[in-house]
């Protein structure tokens, strides 16, 4: 019987999430599971630097990048999976799509964010051992 029948991954183009797709890749293979990527544009982050019209639309393009270049270890994995952009709070976002994906997995980086970020945001991986509704697996 197969528990895992749909995988979450999120990404945000660290070596950590790079890593929790392989990981990922490697059960939907073993499992014949189906894999979700996923990619949030955090807008609560302050944004002093450039205006926040800006900073948004560069955040949309890293984000379209980082799917593509996910899409692309999935075509060489052999798997075809299904890609998604939100906007708003990161792990509120993954809840969401869990929940309307109806996932049983998430395969997540043990670290994505620089210090920094992290330390204004809190550790994604942390906060979503907290409020997931389905299993997580945190890959280092």
């Amino acid at each position: 019987m197969n528990n895992f029948k749909k995988i979450l991954v999120p990404l945000d183009g660290s070596k950590y999430s790079k890593k929790a797709l392989q990981r990922a890749c490697e059960m939907v293979n073993a499992f014949d599971s189906q894999i979700i990527l996923i990619y949030v544009v955090e807008k609560s982050v302050p944004v002093n630097f450039l205006d926040r019209k800006e900073y948004l639309q560069l955040l949309r393009k890293y984000g379209k990048k980082t799917l593509n270049d996910a899409n692309e270890i999935l075509s060489k994995n052999g798997i075809t999976g299904k890609s998604l952009i939100r906007e708003g709070n990161i792990v509120n976002e993954i809840d969401k799509v869990i929940k309307e994906e109806k996932c049983n997995l998430v395969v997540v980086g043990n670290k994505g964010l620089g210090t920094v970020a992290r330390f204004l945001l809190g550790s994604t991986s942390n906060k979503l051992a907290q409020s997931s509704p389905c299993s997580l697996m945190i890959v280092k």
